[in-house]
């Protein structure tokens, strides 16, 4: 059995965070946020980057502290598994249902990034079923994923520099036509963010409830800290992760939507239905449509790319805590990729990708219900687990961190207390709702089935797992 190459360099490691965040929910989504809640909008993408950042900060403490641990003990550090830190930090059944919940909505975004790509590849080539344009690009990306973990970083890498690019163009002209210095345009002035109804026309309840959209949009950055487990060191591009993600998530999210605001009245719908294309296009850049839509595309690819590689990694971390099958453990390909966890993630992705065309309306709507609501629900795992983790760390290890949450206990109080709101307040959105009530019965039927299958264990199994449990604190 062969072991996880260190081949991602620290670029790799920074577009990946930056990149895994950056989709179709911010080409397409963020004009729809704009047309629900106004110029206000711009609060509610503040505060959900602001959660983001959080998350994001308590994940890094949690990595680089594992690795303080486990050199002051001469072993392995557990690297980015949230999986891990909550079974660690919480209880077994913490992390049994946070590592199936989070693989689960990351194989599912598979399959959805599948059909979405598919769909695309038939508008530009009717030739091609969307079917087999979705399930192409997957097996390309499971083929890139089997090959190396440093293929994967590469390809990430340029596919999250389009990207990125894409949007500091978008900035660069959107500010400059803002100031008045763009040829061409007349700016409106900080006059339009009042002038249709006011800077929150609809009311304070859209800027809450829109918080809850963007979160959706834009979760996925904590990708970083398991891809910097395969890195050339580990510790110091956690780091860096970290403190980039901090200034870009704002820069492009809230910067982002800022120019739109100050360039689009926040109830021009036609504009809005593509807010990046149609400004790049006032401002007399040519065919700037038809390259939006390829980036789009290219996101979509990255996503596909990220989410395939996530899901793998916390199958492969399950594996190896006994929350999956042993199969998945294994590490056969010289290159060090967990070929099993690759193939058996991308299995399921095919499947999901397939119950879009066979039952959109049905089972597809309901694990796209899920996925949104479980995911705030890992959060809240992630922050309790780096309350625990703290305290635990401070037992046992003189060392300082290299990342600290930020007024530690309150901030991290208050971040458990946000995303509570956040979560409760899908009740709030009737579009939302079905998606609160599908996501609590998954996440209570996960618990309810750790404990159901460990009844139902052997009791052999049973005592060896609670001595197991007894010597944990020790050990750590």
């Amino acid at each position: 059995m062969g072991a996880l190459q260190k081949s991602l360099k620290s670029r790799h490691i920074t577009m990946i965070s930056i990149g895994g965040v950056i989709g179709t929910g911010l080409f397409v989504g963020t004009g729809k946020n704009i047309l629900s809640t106004g110029p206000a909008a711009v609060v509610s993408y503040a505060i959900a980057c602001l959660l983001i950042v959080l998350i994001m900060q308590m994940v890094g403490e949690m990595a680089s502290g594992e690795i303080a641990m486990g050199e002051k003990s001469n072993g392995s550090a557990e690297l980015g598994s949230f999986a891990s830190y909550a079974g660690k930090y919480i209880g077994p059944w913490a992390g049994f249902t946070v590592g199936w919940l989070y693989w689960a909505s990351w194989v599912f975004i598979v399959g959805l990034e599948a059909a979405l790509i598919g769909g695309i590849l038939n508008g530009w080539f009717p030739f091609i079923p969307v079917w087999a344009g979705g399930v192409g690009i997957t097996l390309l990306m499971t083929i890139i994923n089997i090959y190396s973990v440093k293929s994967f970083g590469e390809f990430e890498y340029w596919l999250s520099f389009v990207k990125v690019t894409a949007i500091i163009v978008f900035l660069v002209v959107g500010t400059a036509m803002i100031l008045g210095i763009w040829p061409n345009y007349e700016p409106q002035g900080l006059g339009i963010l009042t002038a249709y109804g006011g800077f929150a026309p609809n009311g304070i309840v859209p800027i809450l409830t829109a918080i809850v959209f963007v979160i959706f949009s834009i979760c996925g950055a904590e990708v970083a800290a398991i891809a910097a487990a395969e890195s050339e060191n580990p510790a110091k591009n956690i780091v860096t992760a970290i403190r980039n993600v901090v200034f870009r998530l704002g820069l492009f999210f809230v910067g982002s939507v800022a120019i739109m605001v100050m360039i689009l009245p926040w109830n021009d719908m036609d504009n809005l239905a593509a807010p990046y294309a149609n400004i790049l296009s006032m401002a007399g850049l040519p065919i700037a449509a038809q390259i939006i839509q390829v980036v789009i595309f290219v996101s979509l690819i990255s996503v596909l790319n990220s989410a395939l590689y996530t899901s793998s990694r916390m199958l492969l971390e399950m594996s190896r805590q006994g929350d999956a099958p042993k199969i998945f453990s294994q590490i056969k390909n010289k290159r060090g990729a967990p070929v099993p966890a690759i193939i058996g993630s991308t299995v399921v992705a095919y499947i999901c990708a397939m119950l879009y065309f066979v039952s959109p309306d049905v089972i597809f709507y309901f694990l796209g219900n899920c996925v949104g609501g479980l995911m705030i629900a890992v959060y809240i795992f992630i922050a309790i687990s780096q309350i625990r983790f703290r305290k635990h760390y401070n037992q046992v290890s003189g060392k300082p961190l290299a990342i600290k949450m930020w007024a530690f206990p309150y901030l991290s109080y208050v971040t458990i207390a946000l995303l509570a709101v956040v979560y409760l307040c899908q009740m709030l959105i009737e579009s939302l709702r079905a998606q609160f009530y599908l996501s609590t019965g998954v996440l209570v039927g996960s618990i309810v089935l750790f404990f159901l299958m460990k009844k139902l264990s052997s009791p052999v199994s049973e005592k060896s797992e609670n001595i197991e449990e007894n010597l944990t604190p020790e050990s750590n």
